[in-house]
């Protein structure tokens, strides 16, 4: 579909008979995910592009009020914290979904099943063997160093051998149209459940448009999870018992874990539910005890067991870190596990699928500066412009800083910062994030977004899953280059198509 286009200083208005894109500037220097570089509208698109503009802008706001009415009444929300209060915001959904080609899937998909073995192997060596820290691969130091590396889990054997269940990985596309990995997240990785509403929501305000595309259903989630998980119950265990642990109901992700405790037919309990008799763990029933197998957590390690860990948790189970050691129940995922998810190893990642899997990288990785190498702290502190500083051990997009972003004050700020603790800090450049056509409230009408995709990968005993779709993430502010919905970010549904 060709367009007429009329020239601005910074960007191109895109002047179509599609009224609902009447108004969108498309900024040639971007990639945009709908538009090519001429400004036609990309063959993967054309039908999606055209079935919605058989409505006009005032019934695309009547369709997302609607569905922002379905997200509030069905409790499809999340915390967001600040120094002063806790607020709790409906989790924001764009209607214009983002679709992901078959052949492009396919090396996502492989992509992140490589680096989920990869690094359930390089957990199970640096808890075992250290045979890839001997060899000079990974220094020790960096291990050690980490907040989330447990000298608890030393010689510890998960069952099934598996210790991150669950891997959320973090995938941009660039402006050269490749996709890297920006991070990899397997600690408690959320957002799936909105995966599925998203999901939900779009059927019911528009569902002919999937009259006109294959995709590949999300909805298979819940099912494929528990049976993974299945598969990694303790020895002698017929029948597990599955449950999901909670920090409870002001958690940010509360709806998550709720969410999937009632997709997956299983009891969504807190510490309080639980208790631990002769190295076996028992929920509180009003049948009496019932014996519990398999925990998917969804509480952080330090909070995990008050015996173990920190004294005064009250969220903990006292004795479950025990009773796990000997075998009787499944943590999914393991403790320890955050150890592989800290920033700083992000930066030893191809190092790491050669080494255990002896393959090239099917996902590059973003080019990575880590503060506590002499050389390249002394690049990122004369260079913080050009760069994006992030902890290694944040999540949810807080404390990072981009650097053209910044005041000469704040760069002097983040120098000191970095030189009081350069192992908490690494460094990368400013990727250039792909943008999908979002409509945006304030403005009633679709403009650029900055995007980023979650995968999800569940890996059992000799079994994986990836979940078709994932998280497209958007960053609803202009020109942010920041997703995370704590940092004011939304989603979109995102349609994985068959060949």
């Amino acid at each position: 579909m060709k367009t007429n286009t009329l020239s601005t200083n910074k960007c191109t208005m895109v002047n179509l008979e599609n009224q609902i894109f009447s108004s969108y500037e498309r900024n040639p220097v971007l990639f945009d995910e709908i538009f090519n570089k001429q400004g036609d509208v990309k063959e993967v698109y054309s039908k999606l592009f055209n079935l919605y503009g058989e409505h006009s802008i005032n019934d695309y706001v009547n369709l997302n009020e609607k569905a922002k009415s379905s997200f509030f009444n069905q409790g499809i929300t999340f915390q967001v914290y600040d120094k002063k209060k806790t607020k709790e915001k409906i989790f924001p959904f764009d209607l214009f979904p983002r679709i992901i080609p078959p052949e492009e899937w396919k090396i996502i998909e492989a992509g992140s099943i490589q680096r989920s073995k990869a690094l359930n192997l390089f957990l199970w060596d640096i808890y075992h063997d250290k045979k890839i820290i001997r060899q000079g691969i990974v220094p020790m130091d960096l291990i050690s160093s980490s907040a989330n590396y447990l000298d608890q889990m030393v010689n510890v054997n998960p069952p099934g051998g598996i210790y991150n269940h669950i891997s959320g990985t973090d995938v941009i596309k660039h402006s050269d149209g490749q996709y890297y990995v920006l991070e990899d997240n397997i600690r408690c990785p959320s957002g799936v459940s909105y995966v599925i509403c998203n999901r939900t929501a779009l059927k019911r305000a528009l569902f002919g448009v999937f009259n006109h595309y294959k995709t590949f259903s999300v909805t298979n989630y819940a099912e494929n999870l528990l049976d993974l998980l299945e598969t990694v119950k303790p020895k002698g265990v017929d029948t597990p018992n599955v449950v999901v642990i909670t920090p409870g109901m002001f958690n940010s992700a509360f709806y998550e874990h709720s969410y999937l405790a009632k997709t997956m037919g299983v009891e969504l309990v807190e510490g309080r539910d639980l208790f631990v008799e002769n190295d076996f763990v028992y929920m509180k029933t009003i049948k009496g005890p019932q014996r519990v197998d398999v925990i998917y957590r969804r509480i952080d390690d330090a909070f995990i067991d008050p015996l173990e860990f920190k004294p005064d948790s009250s969220i903990g189970v006292p004795g479950l870190f025990a009773a796990y050691k000997k075998g009787n129940v499944t943590l999914a995922n393991a403790p320890g596990t955050g150890v592989a998810d800290d920033k700083a190893i992000y930066t030893y990642m191809p190092e790491i699928i050669k080494y255990y899997l002896n393959e090239e990288p099917i996902l590059n990785n973003v080019h990575t500066y880590h503060c506590s190498r002499p050389k390249e702290l002394k690049y990122v502190l004369s260079h913080i412009q050009e760069l994006v500083i992030k902890p290694v051990d944040e999540a949810g997009g807080y404390g990072i800083s981009i650097g053209n972003r910044l005041s000469k004050k704040e760069i002097e700020v983040i120098k000191a910062q970095i030189l009081l603790d350069p192992r908490k800090y690494v460094a990368q450049p400013i990727m250039s994030l792909s943008v999908h056509p979002t409509y945006i409230d304030k403005s009633e009408s679709f403009e650029q977004r900055h995007v980023d995709l979650r995968t999800f990968t569940v890996l059992g005993k000799d079994k994986e899953f990836v979940l078709k779709g994932g998280l497209t993430r958007v960053a609803l502010k202009r020109g942010n280059l920041i997703v995370n919905s704590s940092q004011g970010g939304g989603s979109k549904d995102t349609w994985v198509l068959k060949t």
